[in-house]
C-alpha cells in the first residue's frame, strides 16, 4: 500500500494557483491520480471546470503533457495520442521509455456528452486510464442536470417547485457500465480514502488494456454547500452507501469497504441546498423511494462481490 511518504518522492504533476472554488472537489482527485503515476504522464481533459480553472491563458497548472479537447471527445483524443505511440514503438523509436496516458472528463462529458467515445475506446482496447470527476451535474454551463444527477436534485434544467420534485430519473450506473465492457479494470474511489485511491488509479495504470476510474467530487456552487464541508460530505456519501468503493478487475468484483454503521442517505440530502425541497412535508414518499434504492443497489454490490 502506498505512503506519504511514497506519494511525497513522486513529482508534482498538478501544481497550485488554479482557479477552481474554493471547496471543490476535483483538484485532490486530480492531484491524487497522477501522483500513482511511476512514468511521464500525457493527459487529454474534456471542455470542463477542470480545463477553465486550470489552463487560463498564460499560466496553467499541469506540470505534464497536456491536450485540451472538445466536450465530447477526450477518451477518443487520448486513444489516439496512445495508438500514435504504439505505432512510433513499432518502428524502433521511444523504446526505453514508457509512458502513461490518462483522459480526464467531468460526468457531463463522461456519462452523457463523452460516453459514445468512451465506450469506443474501451471496445478497442486502448491502454489507457480514463477518469471521470463526478459533481453530478453540467456545473460548469449553468448546473443542468446530468446522467449523474441523483433523483429529486433541482438544477437549471430539472427545477423544483409546485409542478416538479426535481430530476425525474434515478442517476446512471456508469462504472457498472464501464465494466460491463469487460475491460481489465474498473473501479470507484473517493478522495477521503486516499490510499485506497492512489492504488486503485495505480492498477489503471499498470494493466494492459483500458481502465476506468470514477471519483466523486463535490461542487459546492451546486450542492448548495459550504466550502468546509466538501470532505465529509464525500465521507458521508461513501458511509450512506450511496458512493460505495468497489473495483472489478478482470471480471471480479470486490467491495474495498463496508462501514461499520451505515448512514443515513436522507440525512445526507438534507445538508445540500439542492434537495432541501424535499423537506417541505410534501415529498416525505419520495425520501424512502430514495433511501429504498439507495439500499437496494448496495444490497446487490454485495452480492456481485460475494460480501454479504
Amino acid at each position: 500500500m502506498v505512503t506519504v511518504k511514497d506519494l511525497e518522492k513522486r513529482p508534482e504533476l498538478f501544481n497550485p494557483g488554479h482557479r477552481a472554488c474554493a471547496g471543490c472537489g476535483f483538484p485532490q482527485a486530480v492531484r491524487l491520480v497522477l501522483k500513482a503515476s511511476k512514468n511521464p504522464v500525457v493527459v487529454s481533459v474534456a471542455t470542463g471546470c477542470l480545463e477553465v480553472t486550470t489552463t487560463v491563458f498564460p499560466q496553467t497548472s499541469w506540470g505534464c503533457s497536456y491536450i485540451h479537447n472538445a466536450f465530447e471527445n477526450a477518451a477518443a483524443t487520448i486513444s489516439g495520442v496512445e495508438a500514435a505511440y504504439r505505432g512510433l514503438k513499432r518502428f524502433g523509436h521511444l523504446t526505453d521509455q514508457k509512458f502513461h496516458f490518462i483522459a480526464f472528463g467531468g460526468d457531463g462529458g463522461t456519462y452523457d456528452i463523452g460516453f459514445q467515445a468512451l465506450s469506443g475506446a474501451l471496445e478497442r482496447g486502448h491502454n489507457f486510464l480514463y477518469v471521470c470527476y463526478d459533481n453530478e451535474a453540467y456545473a460548469n454551463t449553468g448546473i443542468q442536470r446530468s446522467g449523474a444527477t441523483p433523483k429529486g436534485a433541482s438544477t437549471t434544467t430539472t427545477p423544483a417547485g409546485k409542478i416538479g420534485s426535481g430530476k425525474n430519473q434515478f442517476r446512471k450506473d456508469l462504472t457498472a457500465i464501464a465494466a460491463a465492457h469487460r475491460i481489465p479494470y474498473a473501479a470507484q474511489g473517493s478522495i477521503t480514502h486516499w490510499k485506497d485511491l492512489v492504488a486503485k488509479a495505480e492498477k489503471g495504470l499498470d494493466v494492459e488494456g483500458p481502465a476506468f476510474l470514477n471519483i466523486l467530487a463535490p461542487c459546492r456552487l451546486s450542492w448548495g454547500t459550504a466550502p468546509e464541508e466538501t470532505i465529509d460530505l464525500v465521507r458521508h456519501a461513501v458511509d450512506s452507501c450511496f458512493w460505495p468503493l468497489y473495483e472489478v478487475e478482470k471480471g471480479k468484483w470486490k467491495l474495498n469497504y463496508k462501514p461499520r454503521e451505515k448512514k443515513s442517505y436522507i440525512e445526507w440530502l438534507k445538508r445540500q441546498r439542492r434537495f432541501r425541497h424535499l423537506f417541505n412535508g410534501r415529498n416525505k414518499e419520495l425520501l424512502l423511494e430514495l433511501q429504498a434504492e439507495v439500499d437496494r443497489r448496495w444490497e446487490e454490490l454485495l452480492e456481485k462481490c460475494g460480501a454479504k
